[in-house]
């Protein structure tokens, strides 16, 4: 088959007639009420039950990153559902679709930009020297510092500065964390405006620590803004505000095109 070249094999799961098999285990025997969801997504996506912190960390940021109010997302949701209300799928996946670089999904980006500079430090440089020539790098080639700016919190996230004060009490924080830490000590400086950290900081540098699959980071963010994304779908069943806010989204733009309409 063309592009096939795994061996054709899964350790995940496996059903039969009478059983079924989740990384070894068995699903009614020794799962079901005996494990939360938390465990069991990390059982799924390692094969092993979490440690104490590394449940702790990611209850914590599940809880921490599944609402933010009418964000695009949640909007994208709503609006969906007025034109679809019987695929509440359809809604979901919309907003979804709208985990990307900027909103929600960056946590992707800055557990790689950690994880690099971990790298570095880990092989003789200098921590803080690392985090001022990596910070200044992305400066000079205008992009975004992951992990950083917000349009709402300032002149702190609070959900970024609770992940971390946990992570310091319960002895979760490592390299990665110290790696953030040094760069919000330079990144003000650097793009010469306040760098506010959000939650897509600590988030990854907290999980990465903990030994969590680097792949799973914007997984994670999905998993958690679904469960609010729900939520959204069912009020909006009961309170629909979707169709305002299509209409407030036209009544706050302008037309500046040719032929404008008379009445306009």
């Amino acid at each position: 088959m063309m592009g096939d070249k795994g061996a054709g094999a899964s350790a995940i799961a496996k059903a039969s007639r009478t059983k079924i098999r989740i990384r070894g285990y068995d699903l009614c025997d020794d799962l079901i009420g005996k494990v939360d969801f938390s465990s069991f997504f990390f059982m799924h996506l390692t094969g092993k039950m979490p440690t104490e912190n590394q449940l702790f960390f990611l209850n914590a940021l599940l809880v921490a990153l599944a609402e933010h109010g009418l964000t695009p997302s949640a909007q994208a949701a709503r609006m969906t559902l007025q034109a679809g209300p019987d695929a509440m799928q359809g809604a979901v996946a919309a907003g979804i679709l709208g985990c990307g670089s900027v909103i929600l999904g960056s946590a992707e980006d800055a557990g790689r930009f950690q994880g690099e500079g971990v790298k570095r430090v880990a092989a003789g440089e200098d921590r803080a020297a690392v985090a001022r020539d990596m910070v200044q790098g992305l400066r000079d080639a205008k992009k975004f510092l992951p992990g950083f700016g917000h349009p709402i919190h300032k002149p702190v996230d609070p959900r970024a500065v609770r992940i971390l004060e946990l992570a310091d009490e319960r002895g979760a924080a490592g390299e990665h964390v110290a790696f953030l830490k040094a760069c919000a000590e330079v990144a003000d400086e650097i793009y010469g405006r306040s760098m506010v950290m959000n939650l897509n900081g600590p988030l990854p540098a907290v999980l990465l620590d903990l030994d969590f699959p680097p792949a799973a980071l914007k997984g994670i963010s999905i998993l958690c803004r679904t469960a609010g994304l729900i939520g959204h779908c069912v009020e909006e069943l009961e309170r629909p505000i979707g169709f305002r806010l299509a209409h407030l989204g036209d009544q706050g733009t302008t037309y500046d095109g040719p032929n404008p309409p008379e009445d306009l």
